[in-house]
Protein backbone atom coordinates (compact mmCIF):
# COMPACT_ATOMS: atom_id res chain seq x y z
CA UNK A 1 0.00 0.00 0.00
CA UNK A 2 1.32 3.44 -0.91
CA UNK A 3 2.28 5.71 1.97
CA UNK A 4 0.11 8.38 0.31
CA UNK A 5 -3.04 6.27 0.58
CA UNK A 6 -5.30 7.81 3.21
CA UNK A 7 -6.15 5.65 6.21
CA UNK A 8 -9.71 4.31 6.22
CA UNK A 9 -12.15 6.41 8.20
CA UNK A 10 -13.04 4.71 11.52
CA UNK A 11 -16.59 3.46 11.81
CA UNK A 12 -18.48 3.92 15.07
CA UNK A 13 -19.43 0.60 16.73
CA UNK A 14 -23.11 1.59 16.69
CA UNK A 15 -22.95 1.94 12.90
CA UNK A 16 -21.57 -1.61 12.68
CA UNK A 17 -24.47 -2.87 14.78
CA UNK A 18 -27.04 -1.01 12.71
CA UNK A 19 -25.61 -2.38 9.46
CA UNK A 20 -25.59 -5.94 10.82
CA UNK A 21 -29.21 -5.50 11.88
CA UNK A 22 -30.13 -4.27 8.39
CA UNK A 23 -28.41 -7.26 6.75
CA UNK A 24 -30.13 -9.64 9.17
CA UNK A 25 -33.49 -8.11 8.37
CA UNK A 26 -32.90 -8.62 4.63
CA UNK A 27 -32.02 -12.28 5.21
CA UNK A 28 -34.99 -12.83 7.51
CA UNK A 29 -37.28 -11.10 5.04
CA UNK A 30 -36.12 -13.45 2.28
CA UNK A 31 -36.73 -16.46 4.53
CA UNK A 32 -40.18 -15.17 5.42
CA UNK A 33 -41.06 -14.69 1.76
CA UNK A 34 -39.90 -18.22 0.94
CA UNK A 35 -41.98 -19.71 3.75
CA UNK A 36 -44.99 -17.68 2.68
CA UNK A 37 -44.69 -19.12 -0.83
CA UNK A 38 -44.75 -22.62 0.67
CA UNK A 39 -47.85 -21.83 2.71
CA UNK A 40 -49.64 -20.41 -0.33
CA UNK A 41 -48.69 -23.50 -2.31
CA UNK A 42 -50.34 -25.70 0.33
CA UNK A 43 -53.62 -23.87 -0.20
CA UNK A 44 -53.70 -24.78 -3.89
CA UNK A 45 -55.88 -27.87 -4.55
CA UNK A 46 -53.76 -30.88 -5.50
CA UNK A 47 -50.56 -29.57 -3.96
CA UNK A 48 -48.34 -32.50 -2.98
CA UNK A 49 -45.88 -30.86 -0.55
CA UNK A 50 -46.02 -31.69 3.13
CA UNK A 51 -47.35 -28.81 5.24
CA UNK A 52 -44.85 -26.86 7.26
CA UNK A 53 -44.80 -27.53 10.99
CA UNK A 54 -46.21 -24.14 11.85
CA UNK A 55 -49.07 -24.57 9.40
CA UNK A 56 -49.97 -27.88 11.06
CA UNK A 57 -50.53 -25.97 14.29
CA UNK A 58 -52.73 -23.33 12.66
CA UNK A 59 -49.89 -20.76 12.46
CA UNK A 60 -48.35 -19.05 9.48
CA UNK A 61 -44.64 -19.93 9.52
CA UNK A 62 -43.72 -16.49 8.22
CA UNK A 63 -44.83 -14.97 11.53
CA UNK A 64 -42.77 -17.33 13.67
CA UNK A 65 -39.23 -16.64 12.53
CA UNK A 66 -39.56 -14.12 9.74
CA UNK A 67 -40.83 -10.59 10.07
CA UNK A 68 -41.31 -10.85 13.79
CA UNK A 69 -37.74 -11.97 14.39
CA UNK A 70 -36.45 -9.19 12.16
CA UNK A 71 -38.21 -6.59 14.26
CA UNK A 72 -36.64 -7.98 17.41
CA UNK A 73 -33.18 -8.18 15.87
CA UNK A 74 -33.14 -4.59 14.63
CA UNK A 75 -31.51 -1.84 16.65
CA UNK A 76 -34.63 0.10 17.62
CA UNK A 77 -33.23 3.61 17.40
CA UNK A 78 -36.11 5.62 15.93
CA UNK A 79 -39.39 5.16 17.78
CA UNK A 80 -41.83 7.01 15.47
CA UNK A 81 -44.03 7.58 18.50
CA UNK A 82 -46.79 9.99 17.43
CA UNK A 83 -47.03 11.27 21.02
CA UNK A 84 -43.30 11.94 21.44
CA UNK A 85 -43.02 15.57 22.61
CA UNK A 86 -39.33 15.58 21.58
CA UNK A 87 -40.04 14.69 17.94
CA UNK A 88 -40.53 17.13 15.07
CA UNK A 89 -41.92 16.21 11.66
CA UNK A 90 -44.12 13.63 9.97
CA UNK A 91 -44.31 10.36 11.88
CA UNK A 92 -44.39 8.53 8.52
CA UNK A 93 -41.42 10.37 6.98
CA UNK A 94 -39.17 8.03 4.97
CA UNK A 95 -36.13 8.76 7.16
CA UNK A 96 -35.73 9.51 10.87
CA UNK A 97 -32.78 11.54 12.16
CA UNK A 98 -32.14 10.87 15.84
CA UNK A 99 -29.98 13.24 17.88
CA UNK A 100 -28.49 12.78 21.34
CA UNK A 101 -27.54 16.05 23.06
CA UNK A 102 -26.68 17.52 26.44
CA UNK A 103 -28.20 20.93 27.13
CA UNK A 104 -24.87 22.18 28.51
CA UNK A 105 -22.87 21.03 25.48
CA UNK A 106 -21.43 23.94 23.46
CA UNK A 107 -21.17 21.89 20.25
CA UNK A 108 -24.81 20.82 20.62
CA UNK A 109 -25.65 24.52 20.71
CA UNK A 110 -23.70 25.09 17.51
CA UNK A 111 -25.63 22.37 15.68
CA UNK A 112 -28.97 23.59 17.01
CA UNK A 113 -28.29 27.22 16.14
CA UNK A 114 -26.49 26.81 12.82
CA UNK A 115 -27.36 23.43 11.27
CA UNK A 116 -30.76 22.22 12.43
CA UNK A 117 -32.67 25.20 10.96
CA UNK A 118 -31.44 24.21 7.48
CA UNK A 119 -32.20 20.52 8.07
CA UNK A 120 -35.71 21.43 9.20
CA UNK A 121 -36.29 23.70 6.21
CA UNK A 122 -34.95 21.32 3.57
CA UNK A 123 -35.93 17.93 4.98
CA UNK A 124 -38.30 18.03 7.97
CA UNK A 125 -40.74 20.69 6.79
CA UNK A 126 -40.95 18.98 3.39
CA UNK A 127 -41.97 15.65 4.96
CA UNK A 128 -38.80 13.79 3.99
CA UNK A 129 -37.26 13.45 7.46
CA UNK A 130 -38.54 13.16 11.00
CA UNK A 131 -36.33 14.51 13.81
CA UNK A 132 -36.26 12.73 17.17
CA UNK A 133 -34.36 14.16 20.13
CA UNK A 134 -32.80 12.14 22.96
CA UNK A 135 -31.55 13.93 26.08
CA UNK A 136 -28.40 12.88 27.92
CA UNK A 137 -26.73 14.33 31.00
CA UNK A 138 -22.99 13.99 30.52
CA UNK A 139 -21.94 17.24 32.23
CA UNK A 140 -23.23 16.96 35.76
CA UNK A 141 -26.30 17.68 37.82
CA UNK A 142 -27.23 20.87 35.98
CA UNK A 143 -27.38 18.92 32.72
CA UNK A 144 -30.02 16.76 34.39
CA UNK A 145 -31.87 19.87 35.60
CA UNK A 146 -31.90 21.37 32.11
CA UNK A 147 -33.16 18.13 30.57
CA UNK A 148 -35.92 17.94 33.18
CA UNK A 149 -36.90 21.50 32.26
CA UNK A 150 -37.00 20.63 28.56
CA UNK A 151 -39.20 17.64 29.33
CA UNK A 152 -41.51 19.83 31.40
CA UNK A 153 -41.77 22.30 28.51
CA UNK A 154 -42.39 19.40 26.12
CA UNK A 155 -45.35 18.23 28.18
CA UNK A 156 -46.91 21.63 27.49
CA UNK A 157 -46.17 21.36 23.77
CA UNK A 158 -43.24 23.79 23.73
CA UNK A 159 -40.19 21.56 23.41
CA UNK A 160 -38.93 22.97 20.05
CA UNK A 161 -39.27 26.50 21.38
CA UNK A 162 -37.51 25.61 24.63
CA UNK A 163 -34.69 23.90 22.76
CA UNK A 164 -34.24 27.02 20.63
CA UNK A 165 -34.39 29.43 23.57
CA UNK A 166 -31.90 27.46 25.68
CA UNK A 167 -29.29 26.96 22.98
CA UNK A 168 -29.67 30.51 21.64
CA UNK A 169 -28.36 31.72 25.00
CA UNK A 170 -25.35 29.35 25.00
CA UNK A 171 -21.86 30.87 25.25
CA UNK A 172 -19.35 30.35 22.46
CA UNK A 173 -17.43 27.83 24.57
CA UNK A 174 -17.65 26.06 27.89
CA UNK A 175 -20.55 24.45 29.72
CA UNK A 176 -23.07 27.10 30.83
CA UNK A 177 -24.55 27.10 34.31
CA UNK A 178 -28.22 26.14 34.46
CA UNK A 179 -29.66 27.54 37.69
CA UNK A 180 -33.37 27.26 38.30
CA UNK A 181 -34.12 30.91 37.53
CA UNK A 182 -32.45 30.59 34.13
CA UNK A 183 -34.49 27.49 33.28
CA UNK A 184 -37.66 29.36 34.17
CA UNK A 185 -36.52 32.28 32.03
CA UNK A 186 -36.13 29.96 29.04
CA UNK A 187 -39.69 28.77 29.62
CA UNK A 188 -40.91 32.36 29.49
CA UNK A 189 -39.01 32.97 26.25
CA UNK A 190 -40.35 29.72 24.78
CA UNK A 191 -43.94 30.67 25.57
CA UNK A 192 -44.67 27.80 27.96
CA UNK A 193 -48.32 28.54 28.78
CA UNK A 194 -48.52 27.44 32.44
CA UNK A 195 -45.38 28.70 34.11
CA UNK A 196 -46.59 27.73 37.59
CA UNK A 197 -46.99 24.12 36.51
CA UNK A 198 -43.65 24.25 34.72
CA UNK A 199 -41.91 25.39 37.89
CA UNK A 200 -43.55 22.61 39.89
CA UNK A 201 -42.53 20.07 37.26
CA UNK A 202 -38.88 20.98 37.74
CA UNK A 203 -39.05 18.97 40.97
CA UNK A 204 -40.75 15.89 39.55
CA UNK A 205 -38.91 12.67 40.34
CA UNK A 206 -40.31 10.87 37.29
CA UNK A 207 -38.82 13.43 34.90
CA UNK A 208 -35.49 13.24 36.74
CA UNK A 209 -35.50 9.45 36.48
CA UNK A 210 -36.43 9.63 32.80
CA UNK A 211 -33.36 11.76 32.05
CA UNK A 212 -31.08 9.30 33.86
CA UNK A 213 -32.70 6.39 32.00
CA UNK A 214 -32.22 8.15 28.66
CA UNK A 215 -28.57 8.80 29.49
CA UNK A 216 -28.02 5.17 30.48
CA UNK A 217 -29.72 3.90 27.31
CA UNK A 218 -27.51 6.14 25.17
CA UNK A 219 -24.33 4.90 26.83
CA UNK A 220 -25.39 1.29 26.35
CA UNK A 221 -25.77 2.00 22.64
CA UNK A 222 -22.25 3.39 22.54
CA UNK A 223 -23.12 7.09 22.52
CA UNK A 224 -20.34 8.57 24.65
CA UNK A 225 -20.03 12.04 23.12
CA UNK A 226 -22.48 14.68 21.93
CA UNK A 227 -23.92 15.81 19.65
CA UNK A 228 -24.43 12.39 18.12
CA UNK A 229 -26.77 11.49 15.25
CA UNK A 230 -28.17 8.33 13.67
CA UNK A 231 -30.09 8.01 10.42
CA UNK A 232 -30.74 4.49 9.20
CA UNK A 233 -27.49 2.55 9.61
CA UNK A 234 -25.23 5.62 9.50
CA UNK A 235 -23.93 7.84 12.28
CA UNK A 236 -22.51 11.35 12.56
CA UNK A 237 -20.61 12.47 15.64
CA UNK A 238 -19.88 16.07 16.44
CA UNK A 239 -20.85 19.43 15.01
CA UNK A 240 -20.35 18.48 11.37
CA UNK A 241 -20.88 20.86 8.41
CA UNK A 242 -24.33 20.95 6.85
CA UNK A 243 -22.92 19.25 3.73
CA UNK A 244 -22.21 16.11 5.77
CA UNK A 245 -25.78 16.01 7.04
CA UNK A 246 -27.14 16.51 3.53
CA UNK A 247 -24.99 13.62 2.27
CA UNK A 248 -26.20 11.38 5.10
CA UNK A 249 -29.88 12.20 4.66
CA UNK A 250 -29.78 12.03 0.86
CA UNK A 251 -28.15 8.61 1.06
CA UNK A 252 -30.80 7.32 3.46
CA UNK A 253 -33.61 8.82 1.35
CA UNK A 254 -32.23 7.08 -1.72
CA UNK A 255 -32.11 3.81 0.21
CA UNK A 256 -35.75 4.38 1.16
CA UNK A 257 -36.67 4.87 -2.50
CA UNK A 258 -37.13 8.63 -2.32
Amino acid sequence: MSSNTPAPKPVHPLAHRLRRARILNVVLGAVAAFLLVIVIAQSIPGATQEPAAGAQQGQTPATEGGAGAGANATEEIATRDPDDPFAIGDVDAPVVLVEWADFRCPFCAVVTNQTLPTIFEEYVDTGLVRYEFRDVAFFGAESVDAAVAARAAGEQGRFPEYLEALFAAAPEKGHPDMPREKLIGFATTAGVPDLAKFEQDLDRADLYDAVLASTDAAQKLGVTSVPFFVAGDQVIAGAQPIENFRALLDEQLAAAGE
